[in-house]
C-alpha cells in the first residue's frame, strides 16, 4: 500500500511538472506573438501616407496631443483589421474585398474634403502652446480611423504578413491548433501597441520642432500637406473607377 501511495505521489509530481512546463511554453509563445505584433504594427504604420501627413500637420498646428490622437485613430483601425485577419473572419474580409471600389470611392472623396480643408485652413501660430479641445481631439481620432478603414487593402497586408510569419495558416486554422483565441488576442494587442508606438514617436519628434516654425512656414506646410492629401484622394478615386 505504501508503494502504491508513493507511485501515486510520483505520478502527481510528474503531472504537475508537465503542466508547469506547458504553461511556461504557452507564456513563451504568447510573448513571441506579442513582439511579432509590435513589429508588424510598427511596420504597417511607418510608411508615410495621408495619415502620416495629417498627423504631422495636426501636431504642428495644435500640438503633440492632436497629432498623437490622430495616429491613435489609425492604430485602432489597424488593430481592427489585424483582428479580422488573425481570427480568420472570412465573411468580413470577403465583404471588404468585394466592396473595395466603393470603399476607395468613399475614402477618396473624404481625402479630397480633408485636403481642401488643409489647403484653406488658417495657420495658427506654432509658437503658442497647443490647446486641448475635446471636440477637436474627437474629430482627429474619428477622421483618421475612418480614413484607415476606407483602405481595405490593409487587411490583405495583414493576411500576407501573418501567413508569411507562420502566425496563421492560409485556411485560418491557427486558433484551433495553438490553444484558442487567447494567443491571437495577444497578437492583436501587439499590433495596436506597435502602431501606437510609431504615432507617438512621430508626433513627439515633430512636436520638438513646432516652436521653431513661423506662421508663414506653417501656411506653406498647410498647402503642401493639402496638395499631397488631395493627390492621395485622386489616386483613390482613380483606383475606384479604373
Amino acid at each position: 500500500m505504501t508503494k502504491g501511495l508513493q507511485g501515486s505521489h510520483l505520478s502527481g509530481c510528474i503531472d504537475v511538472r508537465i503542466s508547469g512546463a506547458g504553461q511556461q511554453a504557452a507564456r513563451g509563445n504568447d510573448l513571441e506573438l506579442f513582439f511579432k505584433g509590435l513589429v508588424i504594427g510598427f511596420a504597417i504604420a511607418a510608411p508615410v501616407g495621408p495619415i502620416g501627413l495629417l498627423c504631422i500637420r495636426r501636431t504642428l498646428a495644435g500640438g503633440h496631443l492632436h497629432g498623437f490622437i490622430s495616429g491613435l485613430g489609425a492604430a485602432c483601425a489597424d488593430a481592427l483589421y489585424g483582428a479580422v485577419a488573425a481570427f480568420g473572419l472570412t465573411l468580413v474580409s470577403e465583404f471588404l474585398i468585394d466592396h473595395v471600389r466603393g470603399l476607395s470611392l468613399a475614402g477618396g472623396l473624404f481625402l479630397l474634403y480633408v485636403g481642401v480643408g488643409e489647403w484653406r485652413a488658417r495657420p495658427p501660430d506654432p509658437a503658442t502652446p497647443g490647446s486641448v479641445d475635446i471636440s477637436g481631439l474627437a474629430h482627429d481620432f474619428t477622421s483618421t480611423f475612418a480614413l484607415t478603414l476606407a483602405n481595405p487593402m490593409t487587411i490583405l497586408s495583414f493576411v500576407a504578413i501573418f501567413t508569411g510569419l507562420g502566425v496563421v495558416s492560409p485556411d485560418g486554422e491557427f486558433a484551433a491548433s495553438q490553444g484558442g483565441y487567447g494567443p491571437l488576442a495577444v497578437l492583436v494587442i501587439g499590433v495596436f501597441l506597435g502602431s501606437a508606438a510609431w504615432w507617438l514617436t512621430l508626433s513627439s519628434g515633430v512636436g520638438l520642432v513646432r516652436r521653431h516654425i513661423d506662421v508663414t512656414s506653417m501656411r506653406w506646410l498647410n498647402r503642401v500637406a493639402g496638395t499631397l492629401v488631395i493627390g492621395f484622394g485622386l489616386y483613390a478615386l482613380w483606383f475606384a473607377f479604373r
